[in-house]
């Protein structure tokens, strides 16, 4: 039932000049620091690089991220490849 919830929210991001982002749909948020954040989204995991990254809002109810600083890009991964043993940076470096 949970995950029916997460599909009738939707994904979406919006770049805002490559400064800010605010991205919904998101599940969780795996890991960031100043120059990637990676975020379970529900179209797959989400890895934002940049410089001087900062999760400014964090709402995992609304299923809500703001991002700002500078961003250089936005990649995504398969979350169908998250369900195996191998970790994601294993999986990205292939």
């Amino acid at each position: 039932m949970e995950d029916k919830q997460q599909v009738s929210r939707g994904h979406k991001v919006n770049l805002i000049a490559r400064k800010s982002a605010m991205i919904s749909g998101v599940n969780d948020v795996l890991s960031f620091d100043s120059e990637e954040v990676l975020l379970e989204t529900e179209q797959g995991i989400l890895m934002i690089r940049g410089a001087e990254l900062h999760v400014n809002r964090l709402t995992l109810e609304k299923g809500e991220v703001d991002v700002d600083g500078r961003i250089d890009s936005l990649t995504y991964s398969d979350s169908s490849q998250t369900k195996s043993n191998e970790s994601f940076l294993g999986r990205l470096f292939k």
